[in-house]
């Protein structure tokens, strides 16, 4: 019979991720209804004429922060599928990168060289930004409000189709511990990160719903190789774990979308237990995440979880009620 997450268990990955200096919330529930009516407004808005471009033109896609942990994987990932242009911070990145596609240097917060840099791109995958939980208000004013501020209004200008936004499970660590947080919910950022997080998402929103730029935010979690979450330290992110692999094939599938306007979406892996829901995202865009930190984790790997642990995901409560 299922059960649920051992509280041993729980109570152990707590203590591991305080002692690590995690700070990702855990969850379950969802927020009920007020009046009668969802809390939120959809999270997502569907085109009402889907824009594409033509089947036997690639897209081209721009990906800043392209010299950084993902955008590194997605490079390779992605350097068979699209023509890529990648923004780095330095020469020795563009050295390095100039195998995976068309590389250029600058600066994301020059309004010029963002310009330049969109004209003709199809889709722009915004990574570049300030990524530390503990980052100073001045740098993330910088990076990730005045930096992501640029780059919408380049693509705007360019006339690119899509904007697919990095976010971070920052934007909603705000919730306690033990709520299982879903697109539609309000932000709820837990630190100035966050904070600034939160701005990208609503300028994304802004975008696409007054001046017709489609923009996809991507919730994003801890990214670790496979390798990385087999080790013990890494149960700090248990609920929040998301491979390289799983996050490359959200980010494509978000590329090759053509009915969406605006979306949220969580990126986390095929995890027993997650923090953020992901159904949106396999229903929206066809995700089809491989991995499952409770599998891969040698820890939680004896315990065998997806046999013992009820589903806390939407998807997999909702397939079980309606026998799909």
């Amino acid at each position: 019979m299922l059960q649920r997450f051992p509280e041993t268990l729980f109570r152990f990955c707590e203590k591991v991720r305080r002692e690590t200096d995690g700070c990702v919330a855990s969850g379950a529930l969802r927020m009920g209804k007020t009046g009668g009516t969802q809390c939120m407004t959809k999270s997502f808005v569907f085109r009402e004429r889907p824009k594409s471009t033509a089947p036997d033109r690639p897209r081209k896609v721009l990906i800043t922060g392209a010299g950084g942990r993902i955008g590194r994987s997605l490079a390779t990932y992605a350097r068979d599928r699209y023509p890529l242009r990648l923004l780095v911070h330095d020469e020795d990145d563009r050295a390095e990168m100039t195998v995976y596609g068309e590389t250029w240097v600058g600066e994301i917060c020059d309004p010029s060289f963002m310009r330049e840099a969109c004209c003709g791109m199809d889709t722009v995958v915004h990574l570049a930004a300030d990524p530390s939980a503990k980052a100073q208000w001045e740098s993330l004013r910088e990076n990730n409000v005045e930096g992501t501020y640029q780059v919408f209004k380049a693509a705007l200008g360019a006339g690119c189709r899509r904007v697919i936004l990095a976010s971070s499970i920052h934007a909603v660590s705000g919730y306690p511990q033990g709520y299982q947080v879903h697109p539609e919910d309000p932000v709820n950022p837990g630190d100035l990160y966050g904070v600034s997080k939160c701005f990208g998402e609503a300028l994304a929103r802004m975008v696409a719903e007054q001046h017709g730029l489609s923009s996809i935010v991507l919730r994003i979690g801890a990214v670790q190789s496979r390798e990385q979450a087999k080790r013990a330290e890494s149960l700090a992110v248990f609920d929040a774990f998301v491979s390289h692999r799983d996050l490359d094939q959200l980010i494509c599938c978000c590329i090759d979308d053509d009915t969406l306007m605006f979306a949220v979406l969580h990126g986390l892996s095929n995890n027993r237990f997650n923090s953020m829901d992901i159904s949106t995202a396999e229903q929206l865009v066809g995700y089809a995440p491989e991995d499952d930190f409770s599998e891969l984790n040698r820890a939680l790997a004896e315990l065998k979880l997806r046999e013992s642990v009820r589903p806390h995901n939407a998807r997999e409560k909702r397939g079980k009620a309606l026998d799909l």
